[in-house]
């Protein structure tokens, strides 16, 4: 097969003193009405060779498991606002700096918990040292995507959680389909491994080496599959 990769990211990868081939498997738009098996079993059994594995983004399995919040049924409060006033802002997508976030913080893990996080972060940041917020909440609060239409007018109105049981369902895609997969939660300014099918051996940091750069884009690319060769 002819590996693909989207524009300014790289088919081969070196990771760990081996080489990786990483196909970029374009889908259509995921909803909330499919199914992620029929999903990879569509775009991917009829690629996927024994030793492979795939890397698939959060986000679709959250949608296939319906894992979604709407806008309307979050009411931005007085902290919520007043804290967003103080947090930076990116271009990955919706963050604390904006108001309906900081509320889905605040409705996670308590006020209290948010406003020592929000000072916390104030006094690091003097230091050098970004990230202490979203460490003090938590991943379920750094990892919800959605209630931003800047690339797709689909989620401006809605939140996606993370996905349930992320290694259930790597498991689960592995004995349906025999395919091997990690699901991961990825920008082009860091990566997590959120779960793996128990047969894959490589570490968690080994696996975000061999997606350090984003192969899936953080665009229009519509690539949330990524196909994974170690190349011989």
């Amino acid at each position: 097969m002819e590996f693909i990769s989207n524009e300014g990211k790289e088919i081969e990868i070196e990771a760990s003193g081996d080489i990786y081939l990483r196909h970029a498997i374009e889908t259509r738009f995921i909803t909330q009405s499919d199914n992620y098996i029929d999903v990879i079993k569509e775009y991917v059994s009829n690629i996927y060779e024994e030793g492979d594995f795939i890397s698939i983004s959060e986000k679709i399995i959250s949608l296939c498991q319906n894992r979604v919040i709407k806008k309307e049924d979050i009411k931005v409060g007085f902290w919520a606002k007043f804290l967003s006033k103080f947090a930076s802002k990116t271009t990955a997508g919706v963050g604390v700096g904006e108001a309906i976030k900081m509320q889905y913080a605040i409705n996670k893990v308590g006020v209290i918990k948010v406003i020592f996080a929000s000072i916390a972060s104030a006094f690091t940041k003097l230091i050098g040292i970004k990230g202490v917020f979203y460490k003090i909440v938590g991943q379920e609060v750094s990892g919800l995507d959605g209630f931003y239409d800047h690339v797709w007018k689909e989620y401006g109105d809605i939140g996606i959680e993370l996905p349930e049981n992320p290694d259930k369902v790597c498991n689960e895609i592995k004995e349906k389909l025999g395919i091997s997969s990690i699901i991961v939660d990825a920008n082009d300014y860091g990566r997590e491994i959120l779960g793996k099918s128990s047969d894959i051996i490589l570490q968690d940091d080994e696996l975000k080496e061999i997606i350090r750069d984003n192969p899936a884009g953080q665009g229009k690319q519509q690539t949330p599959i990524i196909l994974i060769r170690k190349k011989v």
